[in-house]
């Protein structure tokens, strides 16, 4: 097993075919990415000389590409990150809450991935506090921290939120803490209930103001009976939010912080091999009782599911909601 292989190394001899093949597609943060992998930590960037004051021994450093898709560069970042929210935390459990997007709208999510992620937040955020509100399951002002997700194991796209939730909050006029019960948040067929709501609710704003685009094999929707019949399937679904017990402890809510803000779609440790143009890697397979597997990708499909996950520029993955 070579444990030496990179997500870096893929993009250093496949990025340019791909782009010679498919980058009239692509847009210019595809473009961005593919480039800033490719020469990531190499003396394109240039760099500087390291030389060890006991030794004497001299070693070449060459600077990073800071592109938040690099694996390779998003570790420094995430526990600078993970460091500065430390002194935020409170002295009260913790819950995760992960919301879901049922497959169906996948496709019209990774074309319009700037509306639809950002109705995920407003969705998923406005559940939270709504439901932790009404006296009859809370009545307090939660605090929530939440982190897009938009992969499967697989390189698939999968657009999901993991919610860190304060096992409690301040009450409706500021003055006291009310606490959650012990191992208890929220009962989660009444979050996905209103998540599902509030989503196909702004879902459908969003279509009556134009803000969604439809092409390929979404085309038809742009017909206002096809995006109803589309829109009522979807409120026949049963849509999935599910919500963990709470931390252990503050520390349980660091590991957490770290494993989840700032990962992107595969880490350089899942890499396996790259054996002429075939990419192989480890997943865990959760329909199979979350076993450890093997799979192997052409170096284009690869990066063609790679891509998938290059966020909009500018757009903000991480969000935080609570009281002033």
């Amino acid at each position: 097993m070579d444990r030496s292989i990179e997500v870096g190394d893929i993009f250093r001899q496949f990025g340019s075919a791909y782009l010679a093949r498919y980058g009239q597609h692509l847009s210019l943060r595809h473009h961005r990415a593919i480039r800033a992998l490719s020469i990531c930590r190499t003396s394109a960037l240039g760099g500087h000389v390291a030389n060890c004051d006991h030794c004497g021994a001299i070693k070449i450093c060459y600077n990073s590409c800071r592109n938040r898709h690099c694996p390779k560069c998003q570790s420094l970042a995430q526990w600078q990150w993970v460091d500065e929210r430390q002194k935020d935390l409170l002295p009260v459990p913790y819950f995760h809450v992960v919301f879901t997007l049922p497959e169906s709208l996948r496709p019209l999510a990774l074309q319009n991935q700037r509306v639809i992620y950002n109705l995920l937040f407003k969705a998923a955020s406005g559940t939270l506090t709504t439901l932790a509100l009404d006296p009859k399951y809370l009545g307090a002002q939660i605090g929530v921290t939440a982190v897009l997700h938009t992969w499967s194991q697989t390189l698939i796209d999968h657009p999901h939120l993991h919610c860190l939730v304060t096992g409690g909050g301040l009450s409706e006029d500021d003055i006291e803490w009310v606490h959650t019960r012990k191992d208890f948040f929220l009962p989660v067929q009444v979050l996905a209930s209103l998540f599902k709501g509030k989503f196909l609710s702004f879902l459908k704003q969003a279509y009556e103001q134009n803000q969604l685009i439809f092409n390929g094999q979404i085309t038809s929707l742009a017909q206002p009976t096809a995006f109803k019949h589309f829109l009522n399937g979807l409120y026949q679904k049963g849509w999935i939010v599910y919500c963990k017990p709470p931390f252990a402890s503050p520390k349980q809510v660091i590991d957490y912080l770290g494993r989840y803000t700032h990962r992107i779609a595969i880490s350089n440790e899942r890499i396996i091999s790259l054996d002429k143009d075939q990419v192989t890697f480890s997943y865990r397979d959760r329909a199979d009782g979350n076993k450890k597997k093997r799979m192997t990708l052409s170096a284009f499909e690869f990066i063609r599911r790679f891509l998938m996950h290059i966020l909009p520029d500018g757009f903000v993955k991480i969000r935080h909601y609570g009281p002033d």
